[in-house]
């Protein structure tokens, strides 16, 4: 047999003969790794003796998807009702951000329901495992196996045949039939392929912890993600007790969804009212520079005060910072503010923050990020039972935006009273729903400002 060496890149799986110091397909530095390949001749071809059959589309039978409840409902939310027998799983997040406690939450409560599972732990000792089970109270009947060999994996997940496989992590287990380091590109790919086809023939449902880089992407090459029907990123500050569950990928539900819990001593507790928790610490008295908004995410609305602070700059050039919002959307909207309503920002520092470390990204909250820093800018508070709502346009206009109903419910049931909401909205619809709240429909930023800075 003869051998040969090649160099992969960790991060998107680019194949180069030598090694280069930037990998040409994803211009990343220094991600070129050698591997061994061991040449074995000509490869046959198995013919399967089964020939698959061919269907019209409208030919095949329509069943229900079986689901299994976890017990945690946040996590039954974003998967879209539950666990789907044979189905793969990645969950990724940052080092010590709850992946395996949430995953260890879930065993015990399938095993709680009389559903075998079994925790592969390839980072941890079976006494490490078993200590943080007993700090979170799990006393189900769960099998643990501490091995990182995949093939040993494979062998016990056949002879126990478990309705859920547990894997942590996909980067610390191996193949021993190739050559290269746990966590390389061709390690994950092949252990990933492997445990695919298992999950598929057994019909075991796959849960696969992954690590993440400092990007914030999933560690390894793209194509895991590719491969696995269902992506999660565990998402939170280190500072914050909070944490979110968003789906970027599923095959059986919506990408839309999120789940919240908070971590305790006693493991991750779910969140039925996150807005209550992102107002938490929403001041009592109107002060300058705080604005409430109500952003969407899935079907489910949040409220979130976001905060801006606007001062002299003590330096050459004016710092910008934003915490939990787009850089890029922020600038613009202060280009806005300047240009259409006459602002001076260009040379002041300006600073925005979404208060409890909640990430916005939808264009819902532009008009409260504008109001916060007009109101900092003024030294005029905005009410605090005023909510606002709105994307804004290049020429200052406010868009509609989806969900308004349900955004101005969820704050009327929290108590806020006065709702700044594109002009564009269906008002008549949700002064319906809501006879006791106050609707200021708004064309403009300018009109927005007006009406808002007069209410504080």
């Amino acid at each position: 047999m003869a051998t040969k060496t090649r160099y992969l890149c960790q991060q998107c799986g680019y194949v180069s003969a030598r090694w280069l110091g930037r990998c040409p397909a994803c211009n990343t530095w220094n991600s070129l790794v050698e591997e061994v390949v061991t040449d074995t001749g000509k490869k046959k071809r198995a013919i399967a003796s089964n020939q698959a059959e061919i269907f019209l589309l409208s030919d095949v039978p329509q069943q229900a998807e079986e689901r299994w409840l976890t017990g945690i409902g946040e996590l039954d939310r974003v998967l879209g009702g539950g666990i789907v027998p044979g189905s793969l799983v990645l969950l990724g997040g940052d080092p010590g951000i709850g992946k395996s406690t949430l995953l260890l939450q879930v065993a015990g409560e399938l095993a709680g329901r009389n559903l075998p599972v079994l925790y592969a732990s390839g980072e941890e000792s079976a006494r490490q495992v078993a200590m943080r089970a007993r700090r979170l109270g799990i006393d189900g009947r769960i099998y643990l196996l501490a091995q990182n060999d995949l093939d040993n994996i494979l062998h016990h997940v056949r002879q126990l045949s478990p309705a859920v496989l547990i894997i942590d992590s996909i980067q610390a287990v191996y193949r021993p039939a190739l050559e290269s380091a746990p966590g390389s590109v061709g390690q994950v790919r092949e252990c990933a392929v492997q445990v695919m086809h298992l999950a598929k023939q057994e019909q075991v449902a796959v849960f696969l912890v992954g690590h993440v880089t400092k990007e914030g992407a999933l560690a390894g090459p793209r194509v895991l993600e590719h491969m696995v029907d269902t992506v999660l990123y565990f998402e939170g500050e280190r500072h914050q007790t909070y944490r979110i569950l968003r789906s970027v990928k599923n095959r059986f539900g919506s990408t839309n969804e999120i789940g919240i819990f908070q971590m305790h001593q006693q493991g991750l507790v779910e969140v039925d009212n996150p807005s209550a928790l992102f107002l938490l610490e929403h001041p009592q008295g109107s002060v300058p520079g705080a604005v409430v908004t109500a952003t969407l995410e899935g079907t489910r609305p949040l409220l979130v005060e976001l905060q801006a602070l606007v001062c002299h700059s003590g330096y050459g050039t004016p710092r910008r910072m934003t915490a939990g919002l787009d850089y890029n959307r922020v600038a613009l909207i202060m280009a806005v503010l300047e240009k259409r309503l006459g602002l001076q920002l260009g040379g002041l520092d300006a600073y925005v923050n979404a208060v409890g470390g909640v990430r916005l990204g939808e264009p819902g909250v532009d008009l409260a990020v504008a109001l916060a820093l007009a109101s900092s800018y003024r030294e005029r508070p905005v009410s605090r039972k005023v909510v606002a709502v709105g994307e804004i346009g290049l020429t200052g206009e406010i868009r509609p935006v989806v969900g308004v109903e349900q955004r101005v419910r969820e704050a009327a049931r929290l108590g806020f009273t006065q709702f700044l909401l594109p002009a564009a909205a269906d008002l008549e619809r949700i002064k319906g729903e809501t006879s006791l709240v106050q609707v200021f429909p708004v064309f403009s930023l300018g009109e927005a400002l007006e009406i808002a800075l007069a209410a504080g």
